[in-house]
């Protein structure tokens, strides 16, 4: 699975396709935002629509940090998403 690394407030962040297939297919794809390990981990998640790349992996790599960026915060906490079902705790 693609990943990228970004830092937002001096803190670091994975970034990954959450792999999630929805009815919108290859329109859209969702990004989940990951910090730390284990109870300590720390996952938010957003979706947004490509404009050139229809393969995740692809559309992430063509991401600049910057527009990363701005996607984390339009993030949502994991807890309120599927793409991590639903899951409140780091585990």
């Amino acid at each position: 699975m693609a990943r990228r690394t970004i830092h937002i407030d001096g803190e670091r962040w994975d970034v990954y396709p959450s792999g999630r297939v929805t009815q919108y297919t290859r329109d859209e794809f969702g990004l989940v935002f990951e910090k730390g390990t284990g109870r300590n981990r720390v996952r938010r998640v957003t979706r947004y629509s490509p404009l050139g790349a229809k393969r995740p992996d692809r559309a992430l790599a063509e991401l600049s940090a910057a527009r990363l960026v701005e996607f984390f915060h339009q993030s949502q906490p994991a807890w309120t998403s599927p793409e991590t079902h639903y899951n409140r705790t780091g585990a």
